[in-house]
């Protein structure tokens, strides 16, 4: 099934404020962006819920921050999709990346893949506040020996350095004084750099749209009875539905177009 939603199914003109109405009602979450997701945590459940048992939740990091910790869960995802024959390439490095459209693309797909395994309708009897609450403290478990060593070896370290706790208390005030005048300026620099990002975001979600209307156009004129079965109309939905970014689309268009003109001259001569 996975294989078969190509880049024209209907899956990839649902909407983000869809998208994001199904993550937060099915999880019982409150996410505002697409992006906020972007950990793959939120995917790994969604799949989690989808066949309830199969995600060993106590490997997805709902806290994720870092790329590395978001390429874990990443992991799990594609481990799960193996082991459930989803045939699914997972783009991880745009992913982490926290784009909203190749997030938003993404969730399209998982949306529709879920709909198509269980018609679209929520598991009543799956609690996913329960099912976070339990990988949280399974994983958490398994780091508490580590964690309390940690703790013991700062707390020798607190004591020990006590006495020197004054001596360095001016140079320290002056110092924080500095880093927060430093934090301000990165912060500013930040800011304007997220407003470039979401106008740069926007004018190529624009683009997006315009393309794939565009090509909307094409399908439904290439699917008008008059001219459904000449064959550049054939040869251009073989390119239209294939499934993946091939090569071998074009050459398979451009052979059909070929093998149909040199059989409309068989025919004239024929003919004639």
């Amino acid at each position: 099934m996975a294989s078969s939603i190509g880049m024209m199914d209907n899956a990839y003109f649902v909407g983000r404020n869809e998208i994001l109405t199904w993550i937060n009602n099915s999880l019982q979450l409150n996410l505002s962006r697409i992006e906020e997701a972007a950990s793959g945590a939120v995917q790994c459940q969604v799949i989690d819920m989808t066949y309830p048992g199969v995600v060993p939740m106590h490997k997805v990091n709902f806290d994720a921050k870092t790329e590395c910790d978001m390429i874990q869960n990443y992991k799990v995802l594609q481990e799960v999709f193996n082991k459930l024959k989803i045939e699914k390439h997972i783009e991880v490095n745009r992913l982490v990346k926290g784009r909203p459209l190749d997030n938003l693309e993404f969730f399209q797909w998982l949306k529709r893949y879920c709909d198509s395994v269980n018609g679209g309708i929520m598991n009543e009897n799956y609690n996913p506040v329960e099912r976070r609450l339990k990988g949280g403290k399974e994983r958490n478990s398994k780091g508490s020996y580590k964690s309390s060593k940690s703790l013991q070896a700062n707390n020798l370290h607190n004591f020990a350095s006590g006495d020197t706790a004054g001596i360095n208390k001016n140079s320290v005030s002056k110092q924080g004084k500095t880093s927060v005048a430093a934090a301000s300026g990165d912060v500013q620099a930040l800011s304007k750099e997220i407003t470039d990002l979401k106008l740069s975001v926007n004018l190529l979600e624009k683009e997006r749209d315009f393309y794939i209307a565009k090509l909307r156009d094409i399908e439904i004129l290439c699917q008008t009875p008059e001219v459904e079965n000449l064959p550049m109309a054939v040869a251009i939905k073989k390119i239209l539905y294939a499934v993946d970014a091939k090569e071998s689309a074009l050459e398979e268009a451009q052979e059909y177009i070929s093998q149909s003109a040199d059989s409309g001259e068989t025919e004239e001569g024929k003919d004639n």
